[in-house]
């Protein structure tokens, strides 16, 4: 790749993730200078000299709610390369519930999966997904390591954990195809299995959305995640505690008016092409519309549905 092809993706990037995290509390270009220079640099390519190097900079803030704990903030300091997608950007992660070793635990596994899984590809979004999909494991280790143990009178107890908070949770997972007889049938009998309600779209790109309680979506990713996929991940996630969704009428605390879906289906929207395996995305836009979500689309392809 030549270094404008580089800059485009870069700016391609920068332009998904503003999409997708609209707020400045959720993403926040720290260096506007660099942007604006790539901005030009792509925009207003000049053929006789190599766009001028930048290096923009930005922030990423998320909240991760892992099982058995409230809400914890994770913060992604991003520094794009010169000659990113090539080689990996500079990506720290902060965490203030986190000690010193098990964030320099974190931060060493993000960046041997990024190695592994995203050289030559832009991997921001990847990265915030992983550290979504990862932070419980280290959080429980740091929860687990930092106990203990209260002596009063001579009579030792044991610290109480904090109360556990119950999570409503909506994963929107994205595959770049499902086609496997197989993998179609374990995503309806897995859903079934843990009382989760959503839908699947089977052709390329394969789309899977499940909501339910926070540890039986956690269980649905944990089993998905590990068959055999050319690229799965989890695009967007939705996380309420059941504290927000009280006094809706229903005796379970407000999850049956947090669904937008009844039960978990296989939908197909006018399958069309040589194998028929894509589907009519316009269709897909209308179904997520009447489902009271049609934002998704836009945080799937990039564009604004119609």
């Amino acid at each position: 790749m030549s270094q404008l092809e580089w800059a485009e993706c870069q700016l391609a990037e920068i332009e998904l993730l503003s999409s997708m995290f609209p707020t400045e509390s959720e993403f926040e270009i720290t260096d506007q200078v660099a942007l604006a220079e790539l901005r030009e640099s792509v925009e207003r390519p000049c053929n006789d000299a190599p766009p001028h190097p930048s290096r923009p900079q930005f922030l990423l803030r998320q909240r991760v709610n892992p099982s058995c704990h409230g809400g914890v903030d994770f913060t992604l300091s991003c520094t794009y390369p010169s000659e990113y997608p090539k080689v990996l950007p500079a990506i720290n992660v902060q965490c203030t519930d986190l000690n010193r070793a098990q964030q320099t635990r974190l931060q060493a596994d993000l960046t041997v999966y990024l190695r592994e899984n995203s050289r030559g590809d832009v991997c921001v979004l990847t990265a915030v997904e992983w550290v979504k999909d990862n932070a419980q494991r280290y959080i429980y280790h740091t929860s687990s390591s930092s106990s203990t143990v209260a002596v009063t009178g001579g009579v030792e107890s044991a610290a109480r954990s904090p109360p556990v908070v119950e999570v409503f949770s909506r994963l929107w997972i994205y595959s770049h195809h499902i086609y496997n007889k197989s993998k179609r049938k374990n995503i309806l009998e897995w859903s079934k299995e843990l009382g989760l309600s959503g839908f699947s779209m089977p052709g390329k790109p394969g789309i899977v959305c499940v909501e339910g309680p926070h540890c039986a979506c956690e269980e649905f990713w944990s089993r998905v995640k590990v068959l055999t996929w050319k690229k799965i991940m989890i695009r967007h996630r939705e996380d309420v505690t059941l504290e927000e969704g009280r006094g809706q009428g229903d005796d379970e605390g407000g999850v049956a008016s947090l669904r937008k879906f009844s039960g978990f289906e296989e939908a197909s929207f006018d399958p069309h092409g040589n194998r028929r395996n894509h589907m009519d995305l316009g269709l897909l836009y209308q179904f997520l519309s009447e489902k009271g979500c049609c934002e998704v689309f836009q945080m799937y392809f990039g564009v604004e549905g119609r």
